[in-house]
């Protein structure tokens, strides 16, 4: 049997947000398997299906670029140390300049060796280098994502930006017509929906038919293994599962929300009423979400001894 040590208990509390003596037990029964030990703990009922309540999150922005004419919109994650250099104007106007460069970028690698947007004498990885030394802190670009629609298609990417930058999402919403594209109901909704997205963090599918058959199947799985169900007849298991099963798939789908503005209707009722009113098919394609430091361990200082590192860095 793998030895259980404390780290690997920490990480599965931090990922499940189940109790230490739980974590060990799971760990054990599953030989040391971190995924396996999750799987055990939700079957068990113990583990949330959400994902990241327990993560601790880095400190840096998400921020977002949206090309005018909206048919090309990016989404980026830049981290630093520190909420004070979070908060500082220069690492903003960096996030905001990164967020327009990475629209032409296919990697964080490509969009560190364009020249920087304001001054293109050095490059993006120049230009942190020297933001570094001057503000004392690390600053690293994590992540991004860029939507472009392909030439023709009639539709937007637009974006959300919540809690000052902590939650963050790109959406892209597609219809027949420009017109319908210059609708003040279509705009409203691309806007709304990203903003539903941001509110729902269990959401990770526009519908159900999107959700990948290993997905529906590891789901599956996982009820069929619960506790409460062992004594069943194996007729009676498969009814309570399927019925079990579909709530748990909409509740990973965007569509199948209650929206947040009208909980009386869901999503996808207010794209119907959306395309009533343009005239034509109203389809959300795809969106991501992004949430500060989801997944990044961060070493906890005091208040004190933050200050107190930033007065060292002057």
């Amino acid at each position: 049997m793998a030895e259980i040590s404390a780290k690997l208990v920490q990480e599965l509390r931090q990922k499940t947000g189940a109790g230490m003596m739980d974590c060990k037990k799971a760990l054990n029964e599953n030989d040391g398997n971190i995924e396996a030990a999750t799987t055990w703990l939700r079957q068990k009922g113990i583990a949330k299906a959400d994902k990241g309540s327990n993560r601790i999150a880095a400190e840096g922005l998400v921020d977002t670029y949206i090309q005018p004419g909206g048919q090309v919109g990016v989404l980026i994650e830049v981290n630093c140390q520190t909420d004070f250099v979070a908060r500082n104007e220069a690492f903003k106007a960096l996030v905001k300049n990164l967020a327009q460069q990475a629209a032409t970028a296919d990697s964080i690698e490509s969009l560190l060796a364009q020249p920087y947007l304001e001054n293109s004498s050095i490059t993006v990885e120049e230009f942190i280098k020297g933001t570094i030394a001057t503000l004392g802190e690390n600053i690293q670009v994590r992540r991004f994502v860029n939507f472009s629609l392909p030439h023709g298609t009639a539709g937007v990417a637009d974006s959300y930006i919540h809690t000052g930058g902590r939650v963050g999402v790109l959406l892209e919403l597609t219809t027949e017509s420009d017109s319908a594209v210059a609708n003040e109901e279509f705009q409203g909704l691309a806007k709304n929906a990203a903003m539903q997205v941001a509110a729902c963090p269990n959401v990770e599918y526009v519908s159900v038919d999107k959700i990948p058959a290993e997905i529906v199947q590891k789901e599956k799985d996982i009820e069929m293994g619960k506790d409460d169900l062992a004594n069943k007849p194996e007729n009676i298991r498969e009814k309570i599962v399927q019925g079990r099963i579909e709530k748990r798939l909409k509740e990973m789908t965007l569509l199948d929300q209650p929206y947040i503005r009208d909980q009386s209707i869901l999503v996808a009722d207010l794209v119907k009423q959306v395309q009533s009113q343009v005239g034509g098919e109203v389809q959300v394609n795809r969106f991501v979400r992004y949430v500060l430091g989801e997944g990044i361990e961060k070493k906890e200082i005091s208040f004190a001894e933050e200050v107190a590192a930033q007065m060292g860095a002057k």
